[in-house]
């Protein structure tokens, strides 16, 4: 891609998305837009459709590692249902109803089936995207999308393995040894990447988040993904699934959001780009000159595909009836593994290019139905509160605490034992890895990040409990925390009188000085040793002037000559109140 393509295509998105969002479309398809706008059928600035859209796979790629991110692997086996049966009876049914047609229209039956079973593929990248942005993918139909869509990832190479036998180049015949060569290398692999996750992955996490370089931490976040997609789509996999089983490796590490906050601004970026290149796939003319036939195409293969997911979404995921449409409507398109079917079809004596034509333009256009459809459906009827969020993202916590050093950690254990739920970051990976040992929740991440904040669903959280070491860092949390979330409740630690006024001026709603409390336990120790009639009294009268001054040294922070000339006041008053409980008997 050449740096005027690149600036063609930023153009086209800045000034297509934001119209078509404002237009209740969505961003979806506003890139499509953009694209079809950019490319051959439009005004033909760019031409290099392939290249580009083979580039811009890499959005789907990064966008199943973040949803691998999300799903712990005991997670991902209790939806091994939803993958394996549903997902199977989906591509299933959906080819049996789709080839038929196929071959009345008047395609081969080797044809008719690879056509089939390219039709009832949907699209990973606009199922999850359009789902997610409407905040459904946690929902029942949410979650039976995703498993429908991973196995067809799952899918894939078998399905491509196929081709050759279904057509005319597929003249000879392999042994069985050599046909289960492929299957047993791909089954290596990937028992090969659970093991390097372990030996390999884990140690470099620490070695690199300890030096506390965050160019490094993105650096290494992008190298996981893109060496486990290449090496898995080396053994003739999908490069889409590589990726989603190395976030899933990592979904229970304790630097999960810190990659979740590094991958995410190069998925949205390059999900973008591969909507536009799809848009830029779509060729015009078979639609100027075939109008009647492709809409019929696109508006049946649609249909039948919202009827199949509607009826397996009630009888099987037993959805309410609007939960179920709307599984059939995120799943209707055709995906962009078509693509790569009719590519491999042609080169294997399948169908011809004119086939192969119709069948892009048909899964092209579906896609953008399917943003369409939403919109028609919002329009029609409210959002239907029969759906229970599926429990999915289980950091979606009340409270987020802020470092589980010497002091976090009391009070990430009090939590605990309460079983009120938190998620709590370090940036230190030696207290990350003791506090695991002992089956503490930790992730490594700085607080101050508002990307980390957000990946950690801090819109939803009531309190944050910032108890770092280091009073600019704390400070800093506070400020970032009330500038982007101005409804929690910030509680913070302060290491003397100057960080309290600093953090009160930040925005912090309530502040604990970390040693007054343990100073006061001390002193009252010492007098009741010394056997002081008074001892808690005094403690007690020294608190709550102490706590009383400090309010008004706020106040007189700025000025310095006013604060010298208070203290001497407020020693004053504090040595009557003392010779008036001394006189108490």
């Amino acid at each position: 891609m050449e740096l005027r393509d690149a600036v063609l295509f930023l153009t086209a998105a800045v000034v297509a998305v934001p119209i078509f969002k404002r237009a209740g479309l969505g961003a979806v398809l506003g890139y499509l837009a953009a694209g079809v706008a950019v490319g051959p059928s439009g005004f033909g600035l760019i031409h290099e459709v392939e290249s580009t859209l083979h580039f811009a796979e890499l959005g789907v790629v990064f966008l199943m590692f973040l949803v691998g991110l999300e799903l712990q692997p005991s997670r991902l086996w209790k939806l091994r249902a939803q993958v394996f049966q549903f997902g199977g009876l989906q591509v299933g049914v959906t080819t049996l109803v789709l080839a038929p047609i196929a071959w009345l229209i008047g395609l081969s039956p080797a044809a008719a089936i690879v056509v089939g079973v390219a039709l009832a593929l949907s699209s990973t990248a606009f199922g999850l995207q359009i789902l997610g942005e409407r905040h459904e993918l946690p929902a029942p139909h949410g979650q039976a999308a995703f498993g429908i869509l991973l196995f067809q990832d799952i899918a894939a190479s078998p399905l491509l393995a196929v081709l050759p036998l279904l057509g005319a180049a597929a003249t000879t015949t392999e042994s069985s040894g050599s046909a289960w060569l492929p299957v047993l290398i791909a089954v290596g692999t990937l028992a090969g990447l659970v093991v390097a996750n372990r030996i390999v992955l884990r140690p470099l996490f620490r070695v690199v988040m300890a030096s506390h370089v965050r160019e490094l931490s993105a650096a290494l976040a992008l190298l996981i993904v893109l060496s486990t997609a290449g090496v898995v789509e080396h053994v003739g996999l999908s490069a889409a699934l590589g990726a989603f089983l190395a976030g899933v490796l990592l979904a229970d590490s304790p630097y999960r959001h810190e990659l979740e906050a590094d991958i995410d601004p190069f998925k949205g970026l390059l999900l973008g780009l591969f909507f536009v290149a799809v848009g830029m796939s779509a060729d015009l003319s078979l639609i100027a000159a075939h109008p009647l036939a492709v809409t019929g195409l696109v508006l049946g293969m649609v249909a039948i595909k919202i009827g199949v997911l509607y009826g397996l979404g009630r009888l099987f995921f037993k959805l309410q009836p609007r939960a179920a449409l709307t599984l059939g409507v995120a799943l209707s398109q055709g995906g962009e593994f078509a693509f790569v079917i009719s590519t491999v079809a042609i080169s294997n004596g399948v169908f011809g290019s004119e086939v192969a034509g119709m069948l892009v333009i048909v899964v092209t256009l579906s896609m953008v139905t399917t943003p369409l459809l939403f919109l028609l459906g919002d329009r029609l009827a409210r959002p239907a509160a029969d759906d229970r969020p599926f429990d999915a993202v289980d950091e979606e916590n009340p409270v987020i605490i802020a470092g589980v050093g010497r002091f976090g950690q009391i009070v990430a254990r009090i939590l605990s034992t309460a079983r009120v739920r938190f998620t709590a970051f370090e940036v230190d990976p030696a207290h990350i890895d003791f506090l695991r040992k002992f089956g503490s929740k930790v992730f490594y991440g700085d607080a101050a990040r508002v990307d980390l904040l957000h990946a950690a669903r801090a819109a939803h959280a009531r309190v944050i409990a910032v108890a770092v070491d280091d009073p600019a860092a704390a400070l800093q949390i506070v400020r970032t925390v009330r500038h982007h979330f101005p409804t929690i409740k910030i509680l913070a630690r302060a290491r003397n009188r100057q960080a309290v006024h600093a953090l009160r001026a930040a925005g912090a709603d309530w502040i604990v000085r970390e040693t007054f409390g343990s100073s006061l336990e001390l002193a009252q120790r010492t007098l009741e040793e010394l056997d002081h009639p008074n001892a808690r009294e005094l403690v007690e009268t020294f608190r709550a002037w102490d706590e009383r001054i400090l309010g008004e040294q706020y106040a007189l922070r700025d000025d310095e000559k006013a604060m010298i000339a208070a203290a001497r006041k407020w020693n004053e008053e504090l040595e009557r109140l003392f010779e008036g409980d001394a006189q108490q008997p």
